[in-house]
């Protein structure tokens, strides 16, 4: 017997997006700075264009190794992971360093971005001349977004 493929377009048209609003509900408490709805728009089109260019990182392991190295970008970190334990120094290793980052509601949505069918947690977005206007206009966002303490 052969398999029969899926049309993906099929399964996505089943199930209906949920709002920015529903998305609220499963944050975590210590999601903050918390990427607005138009700042969570942007980030999602700013880490498309970055993984047309391969210029990504993404996963909390590949993240966290990068941010030792010592490379430059902005954080997007998934606030409804769950446990928190397993990315809640990722920010605090962007604060000594002085990079930016933010918390979007879905980590459905992060990973569907980045064009993987897995969820992400944390990614990290580096600069490109390809992108260099989106990346600007996101990086003012977050930056201008008031840290947590």
């Amino acid at each position: 017997m052969t398999k029969v493929k899926k049309v993906e377009s099929e399964e996505a048209a089943d199930v209906p997006a949920k709002s920015y609003e529903e998305l609220l509900a499963y944050i975590n408490p210590v999601a903050n700075p918390l990427a607005g709805r138009k700042l969570t728009k942007k980030l999602y089109k700013c880490v498309k264009k970055a993984v047309k260019q391969k210029n990504i990182r993404r996963g909390v392991k590949e993240v966290q190794k990068f941010i030792n190295k010592g490379e430059k970008g902005i954080v997007v970190l998934a606030g409804d992971t769950l446990p928190i334990e397993v990315y809640c120094h990722i920010p605090v290793m962007c604060e000594d360093r002085g990079i930016p980052y933010s918390y979007v509601p879905s980590k459905s949505d992060l990973g569907a971005a980045a064009g993987s069918k897995r969820p992400t947690c944390v990614i990290l977005i580096k600069a490109h001349e390809e992108y260099q206007e989106a990346f600007d206009d996101c990086l003012e966002d977050v930056q201008a977004l008031p840290l947590p303490y």
